[in-house]
């Protein structure tokens, strides 16, 4: 028996790593001469740089400015056999790294994630994977090619303060600077979200409040962004309020407007990246799960995207959940044989929340009992 174990992290409990081992533990138990491979896969958000760590890229560490101006230490990958660096923007950038409070969410900005970007193609990377989201800033990537030497100007010609509320002061952007290695790497932005720039389902108005924005702030900073939009849309002739660049702040924006950078699904690239296909093609049975499986993992979250590879090569798939808010039929359409959450094998949600991957554990053991 040959086992693949494939989950998204368990938010707020394990990482995708640590819930893989939890998982590996439960089904030894059942299966103890099972030969089993970890494999973590991450839909393009925070866990992409973890998956990638661990599919095999060498992890690798620099000192960057945070999203507030404080120096941070933020994690990247690089694999030299194929020049690809993974960068997620919540490294440098993340929401961890600043207090919510309205002030930040207008002053946060994605300088630090322009330094990663640097760092990489200093190392020689020829494409760069941006794993989009968990993000401070508003800015729409404009602290990130200000980094790489993008000027942004107002009426006067000064250089405008970074972060999202700021950007309504755009008068005219300086390219002469960016770094020309930009217009020859690849660049692909995993994102799992189709939100556009600006306007009521863009950035600022669907994600600015977990940042710390209040009212008046989401309407500044919309408003920045639509300012952004039109001075970039006379200076390049890109119109970046498109789907999709609404993610992370609008992290994207910049990004389409001066370099050659792709929007994409965010589970699709990363198993690219990882060779999940192939892992698959070695396996009898799969095993996956993330935090929370409920409707949205429908429409395109990681297990579910493993779900499906694994049906299509007729291989059996078992869920392991901290909790599942979908029904047996509904995940039977992707393959599934079997459902157990860490809820269900617990004595409460608090106690399973307490200590995830004891009850990961044990869910994986009586999922697989269960078949």
């Amino acid at each position: 028996m040959r086992i693949l174990i494939a989950p998204d992290k368990f938010k707020g409990t394990l990482t995708a790593v640590e819930a893989a081992a939890a998982m590996a533990e439960g089904a030894l138990r059942v299966y103890p001469e099972a030969t089993v491979t970890m494999q973590p896969v991450a839909d393009g958000g925070e866990g992409t740089l973890e998956a990638a760590v661990a599919a095999g890229y060498d992890e690798r560490l620099n000192a960057v400015v945070g999203p507030i101006l404080k120096p941070t230490g933020a994690a990247w990958a690089y694999r030299a056999e194929t020049g690809t660096a993974v960068i997620e923007t919540a490294q440098a950038s993340g929401y961890l790294l600043a207090d919510r409070t309205v002030e930040n969410s207008l002053r946060a900005h994605s300088y630090g994630c322009g330094q990663l970007i640097a760092a990489a193609l200093d190392a020689g990377a020829s494409e760069l994977v941006l794993g989009i989201g968990g993000s401070a800033m508003t800015d729409a990537g404009t602290g990130a090619l200000r980094a790489l030497g993008l000027k942004l100007l107002d009426t006067a010609g000064n250089l405008v303060p970074l972060g999202g509320g700021s950007l309504i002061d755009v008068a005219a952007v300086d390219a002469t600077g960016l770094d020309p290695r930009l217009s020859s790497v690849q660049i692909r932005l995993a994102v799992d979200v189709q939100n556009p720039l600006y306007g009521p389902d863009g950035a600022a108005h669907v994600f600015g409040p977990q940042k710390g924005a209040d009212a008046d702030a989401v309407e500044q900073l919309d408003a920045g962004l639509r300012n952004l939009a039109s001075v970039l849309r006379e200076a390049t002739g890109v119109d970046i309020n498109v789907p999709g660049a609404g993610a992370a702040g609008g992290f994207p924006g910049g990004f389409l407007a001066y370099t050659h950078a792709r929007i994409e699904p965010g589970f699709p690239l990363v198993a690219e990246l990882t060779g999940l296909h192939k892992a698959l093609a070695e396996a009898d049975l799969v095993i996956t799960g993330e935090g929370s499986l409920d409707a949205q993992s429908l429409s395109g979250k990681a297990p579910v995207g493993v779900a499906d590879a694994a049906a299509a090569l007729g291989l059996p798939v078992v869920v392991v959940a901290g909790r599942i808010e979908v029904t047996p039929a509904e995940l039977a359409a992707h393959g599934v044989v079997a459902a157990v959450s860490a809820t269900d094998v617990a004595r409460s949600g608090e106690e399973a929340l307490r200590d995830a991957a004891r009850y990961v554990t044990l869910a994986t053991s009586e999922a697989l009992n269960g078949i």
